[in-house]
């Protein structure tokens, strides 16, 4: 509380420094900022791997189910990273000042690739499962997960809040296109034609190699 000086007037000595008080929004305790000190190697860490992690969930899915479906997923995957670099240079807004890197940050590629990946994913499991306690709790988890990741973009200092945010909304529009289109127009069309068959697998194949190795070297290059 402020100290009332003779003439009735608060006295300019003493106050109250609401920059101090941690329940007013002020400055973190030392005990918060230890914590914080603590997992900051661990979320720059998982920051750094998330790229890793989701072409490794791809490969995966594409060894382990080896048909059509996963295929065209992958190469939804591809022309979602393609639209993000197209966007980047059309938008060409600027990272956070403290980034360590200058190219363009709108959309963030990562939040728009774990979203396209992620609502993929969970169109899939409903789709094949159906409504139920499974779905439920994977659905929910899973976006948990994602949102988690696509912060650390911000944490990180790497991009801005709008950026991830648009990022993740363009990539699960794009994911929930992607899903539409195989099972609206493109199934049918591999399942009535063997040359439609002979150009989505082929040309997906090559083009997720080539863009495959030309991510994993910029990657690299980036670490």
């Amino acid at each position: 509380m402020a100290r009332v000086g003779s003439g009735g007037e608060p006295s300019p000595e003493v106050g109250v420094s609401l920059e101090s008080d941690p329940m007013l929004g002020g400055e973190e305790s030392p005990g918060q900022r230890r914590e914080a000190s603590r997992w900051a190697p661990v979320e720059a860490t998982l920051n750094r791997m998330s790229k890793w992690l989701v072409a490794g969930c791809f490969t995966l899915a594409v060894l382990w189910k080896h048909d059509a479906e996963i295929i065209w997923i992958s190469l939804g995957a591809v022309a979602n990273s393609l639209l993000s670099v197209i966007l980047k240079k059309m938008l060409n807004h600027e990272r956070p000042s403290s980034a360590l890197r200058s190219d363009p940050g709108m959309p963030s590629s990562h939040a728009q690739s774990i979203f396209y990946a992620v609502t993929v994913l969970i169109l899939s499991l409903y789709y094949w499962i159906g409504t139920n306690y499974l779905t439920m709790i994977l659905g929910p988890a899973t976006l948990s997960v994602a949102a988690y990741l696509s912060w650390l973009r911000v944490s990180q200092r790497l991009h801005t809040l709008n950026q991830v945010m648009v990022g993740a909304a363009v990539g699960s529009a794009f994911g929930a296109l992607w899903f539409v289109l195989w099972h609206s127009l493109v199934q049918e069309a591999f399942a009535a034609s063997l040359l439609v068959r002979i150009v989505v697998i082929l040309g997906s194949s090559v083009f997720c190699v080539g863009f495959a190795i030309y991510m994993i070297r910029y990657w690299l290059k980036d670490e």
